[in-house]
């Protein structure tokens, strides 16, 4: 039985009526006397009236959401969405191996704070970073030193925090409107200050979660794992407690925390990534790349960072097809494995690429979230900058209209190496960071509309660069 039936069927009380089971409309093609406008409008009218993005994420949330490198559910959605792909009867369906790291969380972490020499304990919601050593039998408890900045910790220096953990309490700014530009700013304290608290002689790190939200929820993702990785307990502590003991450090009270965390390293694990292709009629050696990353933080189902990007470009195939556009160049969708940590999945895929010596013409990347689009993000020459901000008024319709950012995406970064130029879609940035590495980040948070928009708007900009180039 189709995937697509079981989703109707599992969810149909969940939405209405009319969207699961309405009869199919005539079907509209893609004719070449169409004007570009035209194709484009019929591109986001196909996606937006009969798009399968949103049914598609139900399943891959629901029944493989924990999908994080080297893990089961890692291989379960690579096993998904491959068969999701070859349902759909593509030229070429097929899996590109590589070796990934393997880091589990294992149990649920365990953390509580102490005020001076109180026996009275309450609960902060912690979780472990990404790729963090576990605590020694029965936890960790040391007292408590705020830092708001690397400056601070050279002043305090190893005599004031030998013996202690390290609350890294650097918060957002605010006053960046694209709150990416703030994560920017402060994932610096997640990714390099396990380390560098540890030369000081700290016994574990907290980091104040990165996130614009004052909530409960802490947000897991990388630390440092080269060889300069932390070698102490290391996790995300939820704003609110961030800013509780903040407090209390600051009347001068004395603040302890005991933490437990279970986690812990394997060997590498074999995994793939799961790429699909509509061949081009005319150039099929030249390739227009796009797509997400398949692997997801165990934390929560991985709905937003980055399974709405991978229903994106499986849906752009599935638009290609249902309009029956045939592109001159091949369009290919990539999902790759392994952003989270490691990104050996792209490296996989830059190396095939060089191996081949294979032209691509574009790479874009859907990695932040399934919000309503508002742009792109180019990194490539001007004149091909120019050239693409020219067609700003196809998408202005459609809410489609920032092409003034510079930025590609993660797993699609490699291939700048060899002249690819790059794009990444840029959705309205405001919520993604309510959910971002947290157990929030589900199904239920994405809305269908946006989702399937954002699948539009990547659609009409392959679309525009296989028929003129750049």
């Amino acid at each position: 039985m189709k995937k697509y039936l079981i989703f109707s069927l599992a969810i149909a009380g969940t939405l209405a009526t009319e969207f699961a089971f309405r009869s199919k409309p005539a079907q509209v093609v893609v004719n070449a006397t169409d004007s570009d406008s035209t194709v484009i409008k019929k591109i986001f009218d196909e996606t937006l009236e009969n798009g399968k993005a949103y049914n598609d994420l139900w399943f891959l949330c629901k029944k493989v959401p924990k999908r994080l490198s080297g893990s089961v559910g890692a291989e379960k959605a690579v096993d998904y969405t491959y068969g999701l792909m070859k349902e759909m009867g593509l030229d070429s369906v097929w899996l590109q191996e590589c070796m990934v790291p393997h880091w589990e969380r294992g149990a649920a972490e365990e953390a509580e704070m102490m005020i001076g020499k109180s026996s009275e304990k309450t609960r902060i919601n912690i979780c472990a970073l990404g790729g963090s050593v576990g605590t020694i039998g029965n936890g960790l408890t040391a007292e408590v030193i705020e830092v708001n900045n690397f400056d601070q910790l050279t002043e305090l220096g190893k005599k004031k925090i030998e013996g202690k953990i390290v609350l890294f309490n650097h918060p957002f700014d605010e006053k960046f409107v694209c709150t990416f530009n703030a994560y920017g700013e402060a994932v610096t304290y997640r990714w390099a200050g396990p380390h560098l608290a540890e030369t000081y002689g700290a016994v574990g790190v907290l980091v104040r979660s990165m996130t614009n939200s004052l909530d409960t929820f802490p947000h897991t993702g990388v630390m440092r794992v080269d060889s300069l990785k932390a070698l102490i307990p290391s996790a995300a502590i939820s704003t609110i407690d961030a800013e509780k003991i903040s407090a209390l450090l600051q009347k001068g009270s004395t603040v302890s925390v005991h933490m437990k965390m279970n986690c812990q390293w394997f060997a590498d694990a074999k995994s793939h990534n799961v790429i699909g292709e509509i061949r081009g009629s005319e150039h099929p050696e030249q390739v227009i790349v796009f797509g997400g990353h398949l692997d997801a933080w165990d934390t929560g189902e991985g709905a937003h960072d980055d399974g709405a990007g991978c229903m994106q470009g499986i849906e752009l195939l599935r638009i290609y097809k249902a309009l029956k556009i045939k592109p001159k160049n091949t369009i290919r969708c990539v999902l790759w494995m392994n952003e989270e940590n490691g990104g050996r999945g792209a490296a996989a895929y830059f190396e095939y690429a060089k191996s081949k010596n294979i032209k691509h013409i574009a790479a874009i990347e859907s990695d932040a979230g399934g919000f309503s689009p508002r742009g792109f993000s180019l990194d490539m020459k001007g004149e091909a900058k120019t050239k693409i901000r020219s067609w700003v008024p196809l998408f202005f319709a459609y809410g489609v209209y920032d092409f003034t950012r510079d930025g590609g995406g993660a797993d699609i970064g490699p291939l700048k190496e060899l002249g690819t130029p790059l794009l990444g879609l840029t959705p309205d940035s405001q919520r993604y960071f309510d959910y971002h590495h947290t157990e929030i980040d589900v199904y239920e948070n994405v809305n269908r509309r946006e989702l399937h928009l954002g699948a539009g708007a990547m659609a009409g900009l392959v679309y525009m660069i296989d028929k003129y180039g750049l």
